[in-house]
């Protein structure tokens, strides 16, 4: 059986063969694209569409800042939100419709977005809600950036750290069993408030890195972590990437809360981070326009060659192996 989470990488590849596809398609499905690409003329019709099916509390918000994510991901502007909501039966009521509603349009308002409609029914047999949001954004042609293009040479940056999402669920949901743990409630209320600082949003890290430089590929990490992020990345572009260990180093809160709850930080959803991949020179002036307006990002590897995809962890010893490739995220252990 297919565990929780993604289907695995090949049975979806499988699903895309054959597919029919409008020519004015410029970016189709594919492993590791953020979002899909459709050629209006002058500007780009860009979509992504992304569910919340881990957090519980503050879920509408979630929802719109992940999809914009995909948007910015592509070099894009998002514009307009469709939602769908699957609410719990016998758990629903006029409060909890209304609460998860003014969390969606704070944060459309918040991110820029109008939001432009949706469905939203009491679903039978959920144990808690789901949001599916369709983000729509546009942009110009020749900014567009896809998680295809990371080209050998490039250097791989990554902004704010690891599992910047995941560790606030872990927060928001598992409070009594932290205490228990022996995890100080000051600890945990900076773990939940890390939604916010550092954020899961990376559309102004996007955003920054392309009005500074020439970026050649953008991906946002989601389910799975930053070794699936860094695994679709490889996909998507077809090149072998190598990170290095002490770099690849969560973030400290993040690294307690999941081995206190048996996660590995390294496959815990990592909304929040963004990988950027550019030319050495452009990755400079990358890492300075973050850091001057307040986003930590540091280089944490290079892509190697044109190769079959593969990433590839340097320890200190200076001996390579591959990065864990997940087949569900670890949070998912949270709900079983």
């Amino acid at each position: 059986m297919i565990p929780v989470g993604k289907i695995p990488y090949d049975l979806l590849s499988s699903l895309f063969e054959g597919l029919p596809c409008d020519p004015r398609t410029i970016v189709g499905p594919g492993i590791g694209e953020d979002a899909a690409v459709v050629d209006l003329g002058d500007r780009c019709l860009i979509v992504a569409s992304d569910p919340i099916t881990f957090a519980t509390e503050l879920i509408g918000w979630y929802v719109v800042q992940v999809n914009a994510n995909d948007i910015a991901c592509m070099g894009g502007e998002p514009k307009w939100f469709v939602a769908t909501l699957l609410l719990p039966e016998n758990q629903t009521d006029e409060a909890l419709v209304r609460t998860i509603f003014k969390q969606m349009v704070d944060a459309c308002r918040e991110v820029g977005v109008s939001l432009i409609g949706g469905h939203t029914e009491v679903t039978a047999e959920l144990t808690r809600p789901i949001a599916i949001g369709t983000m729509i954004g546009e942009g110009d042609k020749d900014s567009l950036v896809t998680s295809s293009g990371a080209r050998p040479g490039d250097l791989v940056i990554l902004t704010k750290g690891f599992p910047i999402e995941g560790t606030a669920i872990i927060a928001r949901e598992k409070e009594r069993e932290l205490k228990g743990a022996g995890i100080d409630g000051q600890t945990i209320e900076k773990a939940r408030d890390f939604l916010f600082r550092p954020g899961i949003g990376v559309v102004r890290d996007a955003h920054i890195a392309c009005r500074v430089a020439i970026v050649h590929a953008l991906h946002d990490p989601t389910e799975g972590g930053i070794a699936n992020g860094l695994w679709e990345l490889a996909i998507a572009s077809s090149v072998r990437i190598i990170v290095d260990d002490q770099d690849l180093t969560p973030l400290p809160e993040g690294d307690r809360l999941c081995r206190i709850m048996g996660l590995n930080p390294l496959g815990t959803i990592a909304s929040g981070a963004l990988l950027i991949c550019s030319a050495p020179s452009e990755s400079q002036k990358i890492l300075q326009a973050l850091n001057h307006e307040g986003i930590v990002a540091r280089t944490i590897g290079h892509v190697e060659g044109k190769s079959r995809p593969q990433v590839l962890i340097r320890k200190t010893d200076g001996t390579v192996e591959p990065l864990p490739l997940f087949q569900r995220d670890e949070i998912a252990r949270l709900f079983e």
